[in-house]
């Protein structure tokens, strides 16, 4: 390539973005005289609900069948589970086993939420950390999590370790 033809190419920058041809089509105009295909009624029909201003054609219309959310069972409560507020007191943890703690950590280590993550347990970003009883575990630990069943804590302590919740 000769110098003269890179100067002539145009650099890309914001100035020069354009869409990709035939990538967007110019707006429909209605009702502007018989010629244009869309004039008189503007594309709407002759008589009826639709060819009016004003008429409704909700999202949710079905065509004039029982809509979904009126179709749908409405008992009240989270103590049901056909009823509406589908787990509103669902507890978000995330589950550690006694079995992984003792698959990848020393005898002797202080287990952090922060150790976990890099050892691949408890990767969810945000969603406490809940040690379940699982497994067996035969290493003294200090293991730091935001809960502890009761079989876990009991195995832990019975192994020499100890389980201090972490707040937050």
């Amino acid at each position: 390539m000769s110098p003269k033809t890179k100067e002539k190419e145009e650099r890309v920058g914001l100035h020069s973005l354009a869409p990709s041809p035939g990538s967007r089509r110019p707006r429909k105009r209605v009702g502007r005289g018989e010629g244009s295909g869309t004039g008189k009624t503007a594309g709407r029909g002759q008589k009826g609900a639709g060819s009016r201003s004003g008429s409704k054609s909700r999202a949710a219309f079905e065509g004039g069948q029982m809509p979904i959310h009126m179709r749908m069972r409405k008992l009240r409560g989270p103590h049901m589970k056909k009823s509406m507020p589908f787990e509103p007191f669902r507890t978000h943890t995330q589950p550690v086993n006694i079995a992984s703690l003792e698959s990848r950590f020393d005898a002797g280590t202080e287990v952090t939420i922060e150790l976990m993550k890099a050892n691949g347990l408890a990767t969810r970003k945000d969603i406490p950390v809940k040690v379940l009883a699982k497994g067996e575990l035969t290493k003294a630990l200090t293991v730091h999590a935001h809960g502890f069943s009761a079989g876990a804590r009991e195995r832990i302590e019975a192994a020499g370790g100890t389980c201090s919740i972490v707040e937050g």
